[in-house]
């Protein structure tokens, strides 16, 4: 679905699982800085919007979730994953409840089969399922942002900002108010500089929680029976996860970021090194330089020098070995 705002001012188009909104809007540095103090929006407007309706929600959507949310208070926002019963990520949900509804943002394009998915589990409960996506739109605005919402907007805030499920029809007008547009590339640049994992970037076939430091934030340790448990349970009390989480700083001397996929080395063994690991995300941050976000087998030493292609890197780690 792409956005109106691809017609504001050095509007260049993201590509991609993001395109339809932009990736930045002519000064990438810049816009980051404006995110990072407060300032202007994002827009999110190309992420599916999925909404549960009905008495039994939470309760239902508990049964379902990796998250304890039976008893979320309303405007309390949270995250979850929906595993596959091997564990491992098929599914990452932005919640919040507004005391009716149960709101979700979701990875662009994902919506239809997680729909898929909640409808062929409803049974009995007294749910109703919906794609909102056509209808509202995600904006985030950044944390410290003093920029108003308009009423009745359903707002989930977290620590990092506060996304905004604002009609779509509404859009170009708030834009106009909301200061500053800043594109994908510079969310995703504070997105990694915080380790924060995304669906389908840092997650592949086989990636469970744990490899993520999704523990925790996403996955509810003391809660009951879930699609997933018993390796999730599994490996928090008699094992390690097979790879981790890793920040990297790249060498900033090189032209270009390594892609996503580029393999991880050893520094030591030179181009034909013992392959560790792959970049899941490498960016350009306005204070850092060029990072990134990879994964790498668990029994890399944390101190261990990497090459990423050609470009060399130093970890610091996420995700504790």
């Amino acid at each position: 679905m792409k956005s109106p705002l691809l017609t504001l001012p050095g509007a260049v188009p993201a590509e991609g699982v993001d395109e339809g909104v932009a990736a930045h809007y002519g000064d990438l540095f810049r816009e980051q800085r404006a995110l990072a103090d407060g300032a202007g929006f994002v827009d999110l407007s190309h992420r599916g919007v999925v909404t549960v309706t009905g008495p039994d929600r939470l309760s239902w959507l508990h049964l379902l979730l990796t998250q304890h949310v039976s008893e979320l208070p309303a405007g309390e926002a949270t995250e979850a994953l929906i595993l596959s019963a091997h564990g491992h990520i098929e599914h990452a949900l932005y919640l919040v409840d507004d005391g009716t509804t149960a709101w979700a943002h979701v990875e662009p394009g994902t919506q239809e089969a997680l729909i898929a998915y909640l409808e062929s589990m409803k049974f009995f409960y007294r749910v109703e399922v919906a794609d909102r996506t056509a209808d509202y739109a995600v904006v985030h605005l950044p944390a410290g942002s003093i920029a108003e919402v308009p009423e009745g907007v359903v707002v989930r805030e977290t620590a990092y900002g506060r996304d905004l499920f604002l009609p779509r029809a509404d859009l170009d007008s708030y834009a106009e108010k909301a200061g500053p547009p800043a594109g994908l590339l510079a969310y995703e640049a504070l997105r990694v500089e915080h380790h924060r994992p995304r669906l389908g970037f840092e997650t592949d076939h086989r990636t469970i929680p744990h490899e993520l430091g999704w523990i925790g934030t996403a996955v509810h340790l003391q809660k009951g029976c879930y699609r997933g448990q018993e390796t999730v349970a599994r490996v928090q009390n008699l094992g390690k996860p097979p790879r981790r989480l890793v920040f990297l700083h790249l060498d900033g001397s090189e032209v270009h970021l390594p892609a996503p996929g580029t393999e991880l080395r050893l520094a030591e063994g030179g181009p034909d090194g013992r392959k560790v690991g792959f970049i899941t995300t490498s960016v350009r941050h306005h204070e850092l330089g060029p990072v990134a976000l990879a994964l790498v087998k668990r029994n890399v030493p944390t101190d261990a020098p990497l090459v990423a292609g050609e470009t060399a890197a130093a970890q610091e780690v996420v995700v504790e070995p």
